[in-house]
């Protein structure tokens, strides 16, 4: 066995570890043969995995096992002394053959009399299929012995391989030796790999200190020197010995330093060394070849294409590209859905293709690779393309948008309805698709997953979906930005672009700060505001801003100050501490110190609910004027939109400062958190009204002398006199006001617009 223990496995164990990986090559060899029948080489692979699968059966006494690799064998074998040519048929059958071989080693009771009739009824079909396509009977020759092959060993799960690859035909001696590790151990190992890795980057600080110190002591040296020549005039000897030898000691002690430094240098450099290794090492156990994930889709696209009628085949480029096994594992059903739908929507009938002068077999191309620090994976197939049409006739039978709106769409903005939940072009449900949750299932995992999902497509020449995703989920580049004196790291997955924003590029829309970021306008909050750590101290200059979200939504994040890229060690939080909002993880910093990774999906959530309130009053208010003279504020609670507009603007223009609310709740919430001069509110509103707001205000007793403006549609006496007592210092009708009539109003309470 040179010198590879197998003892901790079963033969059972052993023999389902060879049928996975002989299993694999049956599949590969016979898609191949579909395309190629006289191919002698996949004739001779896929002979040779059904005899080394009969064989394995054999010790081990699984006899339906042994039955159906010998009668696949037996096909085989005809196939390659040329009495049969195989067929579709024939591959049909060979493929069930492979699938009854997985469930008899995955039955609790391989005798059972259902798997016995399973394998009659297999080695009965497959029969009558060599018989019906047989040539007339040869002389019986003496056939060679197959030759057998050592069971190859593949990685099992809680089973981890080697990287190194087996030799073809050299048998056990080139097979990857396995350990029985679980997953638990296996991630706790990478995490103490990070840690050492950070514990190793604290030795360049220390490094550091130390040579600090080697200048104090330099310093104290030269002191000394100084000291002895002012002695030498002295008259006693035994003071200038003194002095002398504590001169040689300081001397010495800064050789001995010197030394150590240089010692701890090379300690520095080969501690980095070590954990850069363990850790690179570590993480490439938990890496696999992409197409260790998506060999099983070759036989799952010629099967679909088949089902449905079409002819189509499964192209795998990039499959020696390493992913992270957890990513791997989450790729399963995206790839499906994916899978799917190119064959069930994108792929013609092989007649549609031939008159539009494509091949009658479609292509599906599965490819990978590394970019930039991501993963990049292509699901594309040379089908009919997306009509965007159709999109746009199905995004308003939907009532998704209006028929203005529509018309407007971009191609790049109607291809997003095809990720939302439920969308799909197909009017009927069938097994394979047309409920419209696949693609949905996709973009869910690539955001779950820090990733990106896109699609493009040319009508009449195919489509292609791209996903973005990092290499691995243990480790991620990220953004670290301060906010309040206290570290964060953005992910750089989830960052659209980072800017210095010039003061004089924020607009209010609405009373609410916005700037222009590729053709639209774009919230602006302060990160504080959003992590609640209160108000946002930027340096003078311009704003340091971080754009996220995606293609539907995103805001502009203001924070104190970028700190550059890091690549952190990610550790999961507590799960007793459950969702902490908007943070995801956390990491250690070089030095040694914590630092929390922000949750971009859930920052853009926040800032969804903040936009209301109005993310950046306080800064405004100090960047806006350079007038020593304060500009009075109010507020503004309306939940018409034109109505609150209207008032704002009027204000605005006569040298208001002016904020605004959507409702009686919000403006609640906005006087009890800054200050205002006058309160200007309509009385029907949702969540609060404005009598209930009046009330609230004149009862609070730091309120209570803020001065409110009631403007509203009721001019009934009875209204205002409710208006009025619950504590209104004025009434104002909307039916019969202009202007000068809300100015003069306003002058009345709080005089003019400055002081």
């Amino acid at each position: 066995m040179s010198g590879e223990d197998f003892s901790q496995f079963s033969m059972l164990d052993l023999f389902k570890a060879e049928l996975e990986t002989q299993s694999e090559a049956l599949t590969t060899g016979l898609l191949a043969l579909e395309r190629n029948p006289v191919a002698a080489d996949h004739l001779e692979a896929c002979m040779r995995a059904a005899h080394s699968l009969k064989g394995a059966a054999r010790i081990i006494d699984l006899t339906p096992a042994v039955e159906v690799a010998h009668a696949m064998e037996e096909c085989l074998v005809a196939a390659q002394r040329g009495k049969i040519t195989l067929r579709h048929d024939h591959i049909d059958a060979l493929l069930r053959g492979v699938d009854l071989l997985v469930a008899i080693a995955l039955s609790e009771n391989p005798e059972a009399p259902r798997v016995k009739a399973d394998v009659a009824q297999f080695q009965r079909t497959l029969e009558a299929a060599v018989a019906a396509t047989s040539e007339p009977a040869a002389p019986p020759a003496a056939a060679p012995a197959p030759n057998p092959v050592e069971p190859a060993s593949i990685e099992r799960p809680l089973i981890i391989a080697a990287a190194a690859e087996p030799v073809p035909g050299s048998g056990s001696a080139g097979a990857d030796r396995m350990v029985r590790v679980t997953a638990e151990s296996l991630n706790r190992l990478l995490g103490l790999a990070g840690e050492s890795l950070m514990e190793a980057r604290r030795l360049r600080p220390f490094n550091d200190s130390l040579l600090r110190l080697k200048r104090l002591q330099a310093d104290a040296a030269r002191a000394f020197e100084d000291l002895r020549a002012a002695l030498d005039n002295a008259s006693e000897e035994r003071t200038k010995l003194a002095f002398e030898e504590a001169h040689q000691r300081l001397l010495a002690s800064h050789a001995f330093l010197a030394a150590r430094l240089d010692e701890m240098d090379s300690i520095d450099r080969r501690a980095t060394d070590l954990a850069n290794r363990l850790y690179d090492e570590t993480l490439e156990s938990r890496m696999r070849p992409f197409e260790d994930g998506v060999r099983h889709f070759s036989r799952t696209v010629r099967d679909l294409a088949r089902s449905l009628g079409k002819q189509a085949r499964l192209e795998i480029i990039g499959g020696s590209t390493s992913i992270d096994r957890d990513i791997l594992e989450q790729l399963e059903a995206p790839l499906g859905h994916l899978l799917r739908n190119a064959v069930d929507h994108g792929i013609e009938m092989p007649e549609e293709r031939l008159a539009a002068g494509k091949p009658a077999e479609a292509v599906v191309r599965v490819e990978a690779w590394h970019k930039a620090g991501l993963l990049q994976i292509v699901v594309a197939d040379d089908g009919r393309g997306i009509d965007l049409e159709q999109i746009r006739a199905a995004v308003l039978a939907r009532n998704l948008t209006t028929p203005e709106t529509a018309a407007d769409l971009s191609e790049a903005e109607l291809l997003e309805f095809l990720f939302l939940p439920g969308f799909s072009m197909k009017a009927d449900v069938s097994h394979i698709s047309g409920r419209g949750v696949g693609l949905d299932a996709v973009q869910a995992m690539a955001k779950q997953v820090r990733g990106l999902a896109s699609v493009a497509s040319q009508l009449g020449s195919g489509t292609q979906f791209q996903l973005q995703l990092p290499l691995t989920l243990s480790v991620m580049r990220t953004l670290l930005v301060e906010v309040d004196g206290e570290p964060y790291a953005f992910p750089l997955a989830g960052i659209v672009r980072t800017l210095a924003l010039a003061r004089d590029a924020i607009e209010l829309l609405e009373g609410r700060p916005h700037f222009r970021f590729d053709n639209r306008q774009l919230g602006l909050l302060t990160t504080h505001e959003v992590l609640g750590r209160g108000e946002s101290h930027p340096q003078e200059g311009d704003l340091p801003v971080v754009v996220v979200g995606d293609r539907g939504e995103m805001y502009g994040m203001i924070v104190d100050r970028f700190l550059g890229e890091r690549e952190l060690v990610v550790r999961p939080l507590d799960p007793r501490l459950a969702k902490v909002k908007d943070i995801s993880a956390a990491a250690l910093m070089e030095d040694g110190s914590p630092v929390l990774i922000l949750d971009v999906a859930d920052l853009v959530r926040s800032a969804e609910k903040l936009a209301a309130v109005g993310g950046l009053r306080t800064l405004e208010r100090r960047g806006a004027s350079t007038d020593a003279r304060r500009r009075k504020r109010i507020l503004v609670v309306d939940d018409s939109l034109t109505v609150r507009e209207l008032e704002r603007k009027l204000l605005d223009y006569n040298g208001y400062e002016v904020d605004v609310a959507v409702d009686g709740m919000d403006g609640w919430n906005a006087v009890r958190s800054d200050n205002f001069d006058l309160v200007v509110t309509d009385i029907d509103m949702p969540r609060m009204d404005g009598i209930e707001l009046v009330t609230l205000i004149k009862k609070d007793v730091r309120l209570r002398s803020l001065p409110v403006m009631i403007v509203s549609y009721k001019d009934r006496e009875e209204d205002r006199v409710r208006g009025l007592d619950a504590g209104a210092d004025y009434y104002l009708t909307k039916g019969s006001f202009h202007d000068e009539t809300l100015l003069n109003a306003v002058r009345d309470l709080i005089g003019e617009a400055t002081e």
